[in-house]
Formats: structure tokens, C-alpha cells, sequence
């Protein structure tokens, strides 16, 4: 990101810092859809703070809004409806998905900086272990040259949902998952392009170091 654009992002959704909440074990799918939908409610009638949420999933397929049924290849892992934007993502042990619950009529009312900074977010956590994350024009998530090909491939996701200018669903961040599961779709629709993760490109950090990641790089952008 350019300085002007993290001027721009920290500017429109800045703010207090939230609650950040980390689930041991694995969270079933349908619960962390239940769980975020009651706090969304509660953020908006004013009865809860925000929340960021860092759960990990059992291995499961999950269908943005944009979903395209051709890009389900292999029935193999339970399979649900998101409601969020974005095509299909595959959750599962190993990767870091952080639920982001923020009062974006507080922040600012601004979708697309809200996205931006999610993305400076996973970036600027990725920095600390000495991998350079980036953008890429046309493609939604974070990407890397990935050592074992040469090629970019996706480690990070991100899809959202904004519900009465209350954020949810988030990002998801690939430290150390099978990557033989993603083989089941398309990953957000993208067939010439692969995923990676950290430990993928030689690096073995746990989940605690990834979480203490992404705490330490929140403060940078919101």
C-alpha cells in the first residue's frame, strides 16, 4: 500500500481498538455464522462492542455470493452458503480465520477502504515474518511469489459482509493448512493460479505467532 492510500483507509475506518477474541480447537462453520450474526445485532442495537474473532474451522467449502456451481469440483468437505461476497473459499485446520465485526457507521461508510485496510491488515502481519504480501488488480486476496513454483499464489482471503454498516465474515490466512484440500473448488474462482501458506514458503510459525501478527498490525491500520 502507498502512504497515501494508508493515510486514506486509516482515516475512513479508524477507531477505537475492539475486543479480540481467540477460540481453541475447531469452530464449526454453521456456529461462527450463528455466533457473528447475533453479535452484528448487538453491535448495531448498541449492547456490544466490536469484536475480531480468530477461530480455525474443520475442513469445510464455503460459497460467497458469487459462487459459481461449475467451481465445486469435489464434494469432499461439507459445504455451506456464506452470505458473504466472494466466491468459494476452503476452510479448515491450520489456517487462521479472523471474523471482523466493526461499526462501520462509526468508522466511516466506506466499503472500499474497509476492504483496503483488511488487506494492508494481512500484508503489513505477513511483514513480520519477512513475506511480501501484495494486491494484485483483478484479484480479491493477498498474494505471494511461492518458492516451491515460482508462480503468485494466494495465502490470504478475504470476503466480506456489511449488514446496516455493521461489518462481518473477514479474512483467511494460510499458516500451516493441507493444501491438497483446496484441490476440492476453485478457489475464488481462479484456475490458473494456486494457494500457499507460510509454511509452504519456509516458514514455521505457529498460530500463536500468527495471531500475535496480526494483533501487533491492527493497531498500524485501524
Amino acid at each position: 500500500m502507498t502512504g497515501t492510500g494508508a493515510t486514506v483507509a486509516r482515516a475512513a475506518i479508524g477507531g477505537a481498538r475492539p475486543e479480540f477474541r481467540i477460540s481453541d480447537g475447531l469452530t464449526p462453520y454453521p456456529l461462527a455464522l450463528e455466533a457473528m450474526a447475533a453479535r452484528v445485532a448487538a453491535i448495531r442495537a448498541g449492547t456490544a462492542e466490536e469484536l475480531v474473532w480468530f477461530v480455525e474451522h474443520p475442513p469445510s467449502y464455503t460459497a460467497g455470493t458469487s459462487a459459481g456451481a461449475g467451481d465445486l469440483l469435489d464434494r469432499r468437505f461439507p459445504v455451506y452458503q456464506a452470505g458473504r461476497g466472494g466466491q468459494w473459499t476452503y476452510h479448515g485446520p491450520g489456517q487462521r480465520t479472523a471474523y471482523v465485526m466493526l461499526d462501520l457507521a462509526r468508522r466511516g461508510r466506506d466499503v472500499r477502504a474497509y476492504v483496503h485496510a483488511l488487506e494492508d491488515w494481512v500484508i503489513r502481519a505477513l511483514d513480520r515474518f519477512n513475506v511480501k504480501g501484495e494486491r494484485r488488480e483483478g484479484r480479491v486476496g493477498i498474494w505471494v511469489a511461492d518458492r516451491a513454483t515460482g508462480a503468485e499464489a494466494k495465502i490470504g482471503a478475504i470476503g466480506v459482509r456489511v449488514t446496516r454498516w455493521v461489518s462481518w465474515h473477514g479474512i483467511a490466512l494460510n499458516v500451516d493448512p493441507d493444501l491438497s484440500h483446496f484441490a476440492g473448488i476453485v478457489p475464488c474462482g481462479l484456475r490458473e493460479y494456486g494457494v500457499t501458506s507460510l509454511h509452504r514458503l519456509g516458514i514455521s510459525a505457529t498460530m500463536e505467532e500468527a495471531d500475535a501478527a496480526l494483533m501487533a498490525a491492527w493497531d498500524e491500520v485501524f
